[in-house]
């Protein structure tokens, strides 16, 4: 097979169908709209009305609270960070959200204010590590290898935090 033998299979591509192009292609005077009304015209949108009664979205009931201030932190884990130094995209015995973000190994963007370790999976070697947030286990993970965990917004735990 050579490349000028390539072709789409076939029905994978329709034709266009060419409306308002006289009465005798099926398509036309109104083409295929009806006649007169709001959804005749062009620049229409319509989404969610359902012709004046109460739209599904409006009568469904809303539950619960939404913070809009909430921060979202992207979540790491110990196997990630192990097979990311294995294969060379991370070097060096020190790492920091930077260096993550531009190895690739977190999703930027949105929301997302940090990077949580997590603990799944294991690490082999001693590393030091500065990250926004980090679990109990993950810590205790990394020290176990030799390492060191340095988190940057720590949460106050009951015995730390001010009483009112």
């Amino acid at each position: 097979m050579k490349l000028n033998e390539l072709r789409d299979n076939e029905g994978a591509r329709n034709k266009f169908k060419r409306v308002g192009r006289g009465i005798g292609s099926g398509k036309g005077k109104t083409s295929g709209r009806g006649v007169k009304g709001q959804k005749a015209r062009t620049g229409v949108s319509l989404n969610g009305f359902e012709g004046g009664q109460l739209p599904i979205y409006r009568r469904m009931p809303k539950r619960g609270f939404v913070n809009i201030f909430r921060k979202e932190y992207a979540p790491i884990n110990l196997h990630t960070l192990e097979a990311a130094i294995e294969s060379g995209r991370l070097s060096g015995s020190t790492i920091d959200e930077a260096m993550l973000r531009e190895a690739g190994l977190i999703r930027t963007g949105g929301k997302v204010v940090g990077v949580r370790l997590l603990a799944r999976g294991e690490i082999k070697r001693a590393i030091t590590i500065t990250v926004s947030g980090a679990s109990a286990a993950a810590i205790a993970a990394v020290q176990a290898a030799g390492g060191t965990v340095t988190v940057l917004n720590p949460v106050a735990t009951e015995e730390e935090a001010p009483k009112a």
